[in-house]
């Protein structure tokens, strides 16, 4: 009725004067859009408001969650926000931001590289020749420890020098990619080493390959002047780099340039044990049973450790058995997938026998009746088979 009070509830006086608030925190963050770090910066801003009161009863520290709610508002753009202009453009373009995807859980867990992964984060820490390189067969896990640096970083669980450090590592075939004139290529690296050395306080550079890198140059063709654009570079200690190779392609082109070799510290990555292997595996197992829906045993494990050590004699481990386990979880799923169909299939059949012998009984057709009982037992005993 016309007459009638409404009986839609109203703001209160006090979350007005929140919301508008948290309006003036969207504002500033140069968004048009109030979401909820705005509304939380609201609250914690407002005095004597009942949330500060209660979070400071139980000792939490409204002071640092409120520049927390702040950082987020900064950082987020929303629709019709626009994102501050990054200091490394080139970089984020051809580069995977490992430190990101860490934040982000996007990472696998790292097992069993504890020990290499604090000689990276020693020789990260040095002042000079604090450029470390992983040397270790492909698949050995070179760039897991590199992972596993970033989730460190991420966690809070390095030395003050490296903390809030950026670990990128360096698309090699993105830079190469679209190249079309000469000299393109060495443009875009040359682009992408002054933008880490402008920001070398805060970046470190992982270059897996880095043979393709420091020895492009050494082809005599002109073409890929990449490592004469990365040699002076390091020489000087303006990068920060992580790099990864093989033992056979350090000695080839990095151990023979006396220059480029003094500044990079080996850090050796041995082939695991198969019982290393089982525990990397133990570690990857929750990743790999959520991407394939299935269950792996600890028998399971210790076979695709084992089995691949003895019959995949061309590959390494970890690398061959997570391949192993992958294939085999991504099998088994498949397999689940096509017998879900079928058993769906009988499902309906089933449905649809029992309703035409309902139907039967009906009409008083008992002879039809008999019949689809028989074909009723049957679909039954195929169900059970599956």
């Amino acid at each position: 009725e016309s007459g009638a009070p409404s009986s839609e509830p109203g703001l209160t006086p006090a979350a007005k004067r929140v919301l508008l608030r948290a309006y003036e925190h969207s504002r500033a963050a140069g968004v048009s859009y109030i979401g909820p770090e705005h509304i939380l910066g609201a609250l914690l801003d407002t005095p004597g408001a009942a949330p500060t009161k209660i979070l400071g009863a139980h000792g939490i520290d409204t002071e640092q969650l409120r520049r927390g709610a702040e950082s987020v508002a900064r950082s987020e753009a929303g629709p019709g926000g626009a994102e501050p202009p990054s200091d490394t453009p080139t970089l984020d373009q051809y580069g995977r931001d490992l430190t990101e995807e860490a934040r982000a859980g996007k990472l696998d867990p790292v097992v069993g590289r504890a020990e290499e992964i604090e000689q990276t984060v020693e020789i990260l820490s040095r002042r000079s020749k604090n450029n470390p390189v992983l040397i270790g067969e492909p698949g050995v896990g070179k760039t897991a420890i590199v992972e596993g640096l970033a989730q460190r970083i991420i966690a809070g669980d390095v030395p003050k020098t490296l903390e809030n450090k950026r670990v990128v590592a360096l698309d090699l075939t993105g830079l190469v990619a679209g190249a079309q004139y000469r000299g393109q290529f060495e443009e875009r690296l040359k682009n992408v080493i002054d933008e880490v050395k402008a920001a070398s306080e805060s970046t470190i550079l992982f270059l897996d390959e880095l043979h393709t890198v420091v020895g492009a140059g050494a082809t005599g063709e002109g073409s890929m002047d990449a490592g004469n654009i990365l040699k002076p570079a390091l020489a000087r200690g303006e990068l920060h780099v992580v790099g990864a190779t093989t033992l056979t392609e350090y000695r080839k082109y990095v151990e023979k340039d006396a220059a480029l070799e003094r500044r990079f510290q080996p850090v050796m990555v041995p082939e695991p044990s198969v019982e290393e292997t089982v525990q990397i595996l133990e570690g990857l197992r929750d990743s790999y049973e959520a991407h394939h829906q299935v269950r792996y045993t600890d028998d399971a494990l210790a076979a695709a450790a084992e089995l691949s050590d003895r019959y995949v004699t061309d590959r390494f481990l970890p690398d061959k058995a997570i391949d192993l386990l992958d294939q085999a979880g991504a099998r088994v799923r498949l397999r689940s997938l096509g017998r879900s169909t079928e058993v769906a299939e009988r499902e309906d059949r089933l449905a649809k026998l029992r309703r035409e012998k309902d139907q039967a009984v009906a009409g008083e057709d008992f002879e039809r009746a008999s019949e689809l009982k028989d074909r009723i037992t049957e679909v039954e005993t195929e169900l059970e088979g599956l």
